[in-house]
């Protein structure tokens, strides 16, 4: 069996074995896990390797204050940013072992050449697939609208590129009223490109209400590495996918964005993409002028022109209607003779036809007088024939019953019988009914 040794021992060994058997420093790549600086300027980071999504490998750094500040300093000034949790990095370290602590890793240098180059090739495997997958001109599909009434700008109220982007706008030389509405995002962080994709999505579900003109994406500058953000394969799909056009002012002169390469329209700066649609409305507004000055020369030259077709008809006119005049005015001349004429034989006729009417009208009359005299005298010899009075003369009587005719009544013995005459009325009772003629 081995003889036992404590623990101690052990690690003294190790520490000891390393030594021997590892380089004295080791330029190795990794990315930045956790970095904790502590009072004393010390900084404190976890190093890891992911294989995915999962870590592979874990081990514990340090740097100390005084290489920190140097380390720190020439990576914020080749960056312009500043060392943070999520980098991926080249660092020369050593590696230590203590008997308490175990295995660490002292930090000695990192190469800022590196996490800049790292970005760059990440950046370059996004835009290879955007452009694989239709993306880096989709958006540019749209047309701008002319004059954009209504804006969705999205950048944050604290942004100094926010603030010069409303000042250009509501501040115009020209007097121009554009609506602009801010949907609220973080513009640097790990968060960043998470929350400008959220007010993608509310302005999408705005849109129907809202109906936006365009989408605006400003920042206003910052360090390099603070825009990483608008890199993100996220943001860059949203931008393509977006139902608007998107115009980008992220305020950096060195490089492009993804956010850029796929937006419609990109501009240097907040400012710049102000004044790009302040030209929109100021070349509309000249070509409504030209327009406007061709339209006046158009008509201008129309109206002078239909003048002068005007003048020419009126002319026209004149000599036709005093040409009719004169061929008319000798037309009415023979009709009015031929009337004359026409009119003197037609009362010639008319009259004969009158004396002839009167004369058979005399005759008719005459005849109609005659007939009718003829008729009143045989009415007047059967009204006399017709008179009680004319069968009076003659002797008749007539008698009745109650005043009833006697020829219509049955008479029975003992009625009262009146009979009239000429001059008399004569009573009477009946005392024997005898028939005869049967």
């Amino acid at each position: 069996m081995q003889q036992a040794i404590s623990l101690l021992a052990l690690n003294q060994l190790i520490r000891e074995t390393l030594d021997v058997h590892l380089e004295p420093s080791y330029w190795i790549v990794a990315e930045i896990g956790e970095l904790k600086q502590a009072g004393q300027g010390h900084a404190y980071l976890d190093l890891v390797e992911k294989q995915g999504n999962q870590i592979a490998a874990k081990v514990r750094a340090n740097i100390w204050a005084y290489s920190y500040r140097t380390i720190a300093g020439k990576f914020q000034a080749t960056t312009g940013q500043s060392l943070r949790a999520g980098m991926k990095i080249l660092a020369q370290a050593t590696v230590t072992f203590h008997e308490l602590y175990g295995i660490s890793l002292n930090i000695k240098d990192i190469d800022p050449n590196f996490t800049l180059g790292e970005r760059a090739r990440i950046r370059q495997e996004i835009i290879d697939r955007l452009s694989r997958e239709g993306m880096m001109e989709l958006n540019k599909r749209f047309s701008l609208p002319t004059v954009p009434q209504k804006i969705a700008v999205i950048s944050s109220a604290s942004a100094a590129g926010y603030g010069d982007f409303v000042n250009q706008i509501e501040h115009n030389r020209f007097g121009y009223k554009v609506a602009h509405n801010l949907y609220q995002a973080t513009l640097q962080g790990t968060d960043a490109a998470a929350t400008i994709i959220a007010a993608f999505q509310k302005i999408e579900a705005d849109q129907s209400k809202e109906k936006y003109d365009i989408i605006v994406l400003i920042r206003g500058g910052g360090a390099q590495l603070d825009l990483d953000c608008f890199d993100d394969y996220g943001l860059a799909i949203t931008i393509a996918k977006s139902s608007l056009p998107v115009l980008t002012g992220i305020g950096h002169e060195r490089d492009e964005t993804i956010a850029d390469l796929v937006s419609h329209t990109k501009m240097k700066t907040p400012t710049a993409v102000a004044e790009f649609i302040l030209s929109g409305f100021r070349d509309f507004e000249d070509r409504l002028n030209l327009w406007t000055k061709n339209l006046s020369r158009f008509a201008g030259q129309m109206l002078i022109q239909e003048d002068r077709k005007v003048l020419d008809l009126e002319n026209r006119l004149k000599n036709l209607v005093r040409f009719n005049l004169g061929k008319n005015g000798e037309k009415l001349v023979f009709f009015e003779r031929r009337i004359q004429s026409s009119y003197q034989n037609q009362i010639k006729i008319s009259t004969l036809s009158l004396v002839n009417l009167s004369q058979n009208l005399s005759k008719s009359w005459r005849n109609y007088l005659e007939k009718e005299n003829r008729k009143l005298e045989l009415l007047e010899k059967d009204m006399i024939k017709s008179d009680p009075n004319t069968f009076f003369e003659k002797g008749y009587t007539r008698s009745e019953i109650n005043g009833i005719p006697i020829h219509k009544t049955v008479p029975e013995k003992g009625q009262e019988l009146k009979t009239f005459s000429k001059n008399r009325v004569l009573s009477s009772t009946i005392n024997e009914i005898k028939d005869y003629g049967k």
